[in-house]
């Protein structure tokens, strides 16, 4: 006799996976072409406290009190807050503003990495993440977030801050510094002011000046200037402003922008350890450079470095009567490089130039300059039928391809030729700083309603980059950086997230795999 279908009752059973329990609904039926009783089964919950519960609907069984109400995007906050607890930033920004003040400014600055936005959208944004189960009463109202902006542009805490910071970490080995243009629509800030844009904007701007701990791969402290003021004038204020902080012990690691008569002899008579590219084009220096040429390329000076064949000859730069050591180096493999991207640079705007009509409006030399830009002392040209003729002027490329590959770094330190060369090259660490202050962070242009919002909120785009460039380096250190980018990682993250049940509780949900693997690696746990 067969069973018929109305006597065969689902059942509710637990399974085990994994170590952890599951809730399952296992329903009998008849299946006609095996003439056999199959097994349906399905998905109810996780076991929590005894009954089934799922995390995006609500589960069969499960009691009004385990149905989920809300959830908060938690997971890309896990390694920003160890971050901010291992530097110890949330103790510092304490000792300095009020408990309500500190979780504000924690807050926009994790935003400026996880997913930057305009602040009249910040409280909608908080309030769709883990941290508002920590702190749900902050003032994110538009209106209040510049309030405070404008406070702390107005006070002493970004100093402060910096101060702690500094020792906190105990500063005292590589810096590298330099500098940025950050432009703004605002006609409202005096600090803005037209001068040379590094991005080629015809905006007004400010200079904002960075200090990088080689060590630590984070920035360490920055610094506002008008404009107009130029490179090598802000140095001085810098080593003066890191004596102040307490800093002594460093190498001070420059680019040429930096490079003046008047920098060099504050460096030497404060007695600071430095790092710079002599300028190729300065008198003093090309003779440096022609009297080193003559036996440059001797076995003597043959030197590997990271498996490629260069050339390491010491020389001298005299500076108002001191002698500053250094070393010329020839990178076989990087004149090569440069020979190639010349040459096709040359070769693209000499068509380009010739291909072009002049409007006749316009005076001839004016649009020269302006097409060729800086290219434009390579070539000789004459108007005909109201196009430029172009000749590449031999002497000028000649002179120009004879110093590529060469630089002289002048080491005032106890550093070697290879160690002179490798820390010159982590300057890379402060340009990838400054494009994602302007990319990822998203800080350009400015717009603030006057200089000290302005200041507040350049306050929080500096700890927004000690946390990503931070998570950077401990991304490449666990080997995360093989497999994703920052972004990539944060996005995986997010799928973590937190829920709040009917009746309060709060709870995580399932992890995946790859996320398992990302926290694993980062020392984590949800």
């Amino acid at each position: 006799m067969r069973l018929s279908i109305k006597h065969m009752k689902p059942l509710i059973r637990i399974k085990r996976i994994k170590g952890k329990e599951y809730w399952y609904e296992d329903t009998p039926y008849y299946d006609p072409e095996t003439k056999q009783i199959r097994h349906k089964s399905r998905y109810l919950g996780k076991n929590i406290d005894g009954k089934p519960v799922k995390v995006r609907t609500e589960p069969a069984g499960a009691s009004i009190a385990s149905v989920p109400t809300n959830a908060y995007s938690h997971g890309p906050f896990l390694p920003l807050l160890a971050i901010i607890k291992d530097l110890h930033l949330d103790e510092y920004l304490s000792s300095l503003t009020s408990e309500i003040e500190t979780n504000v400014i924690l807050a926009l600055s994790m935003n400026r990495v996880v997913r930057p936005m305009a602040m009249h959208l910040i409280s909608s944004w908080y309030e769709d993440t883990s941290l508002f189960l920590t702190h749900p009463d902050l003032p994110l109202s538009s209106q209040r977030i510049s309030e405070l902006l404008s406070e702390i542009g107005e006070s002493g805490v970004p100093d402060a801050f910096m101060t702690s910071l500094l020792r906190g970490i105990g500063t005292d080995s590589t810096l590298i510094y330099d500098i940025t243009s950050l432009s703004s629509y605002s006609r409202l800030i005096p600090l803005l002011e037209h001068g040379y844009n590094r991005d080629g904007l015809d905006l007004p701007q400010i200079n904002f000046s960075l200090i990088f701990d080689t060590e630590h791969a984070i920035p360490v402290m920055y610094d506002i200037y008008p404009g107009s003021i130029v490179d090598v004038v802000t140095l001085k204020n810098t080593v003066h402003r890191l004596g102040a902080h307490g800093i002594h012990n460093y190498t001070m690691v420059l680019d040429r922008g930096f490079f003046s008569q008047g920098n060099l002899e504050e460096l030497l008579q404060e007695e600071i350890s430095f790092v710079i590219p002599a300028p190729l084009t300065l008198k003093q220096v090309k003779e440096v450079l022609t009297e080193a040429q003559r036996d440059l390329e001797s076995p003597q000076y043959l030197q590997i470095y990271q498996q490629d064949p260069i050339f390491v000859k010491p020389v001298t730069l005299t500076i108002q009567g001191s002698v500053v050591f250094g070393f010329c180096y020839y990178d076989l493999k990087r004149e090569q490089t440069e020979r190639n991207l010349f040459y096709i640079r040359l070769h693209d705007l000499k068509a380009k130039l010739e291909s072009s009509r002049i409007p006749g409006w316009r005076r001839p030399e004016e649009v020269f300059k302006e097409r060729a830009g800086k290219m434009a002392n390579y070539f000789s040209w004459q108007v005909v039928d109201n196009r430029f003729q172009v000749e590449i002027r031999k002497n000028a490329v000649s002179q120009r391809v004879n110093r590529m590959g060469k630089q002289i770094i002048l080491a005032h330190s106890s550093l070697d030729w290879q160690e002179c060369l490798t820390v010159y090259r982590e300057r890379d660490a402060v340009e990838k700083a400054f494009r994602t202050l302007k990319q990822d962070i998203q800080v350009m242009p400015l717009n603030a309603k006057n200089e000290s919002s302005m200041k507040g909120f350049l306050f929080v785009t500096f700890i927004s980059l000690i946390l990503r460039m931070r998570l950077l380096k401990w991304m490449k250190e666990t080997g995360l950086m093989e497999d994703y980018t920052l972004e990539g990682m944060l996005l995986e993250l997010a799928k973590i997230k937190k829920i709040k049940l009917a009746n309060g509780e709060i709870m995580v949900t399932e992890i995946s795999r790859r996320q398992r693997a990302i926290l694993e690696r980062l020392g984590l746990c949800a």
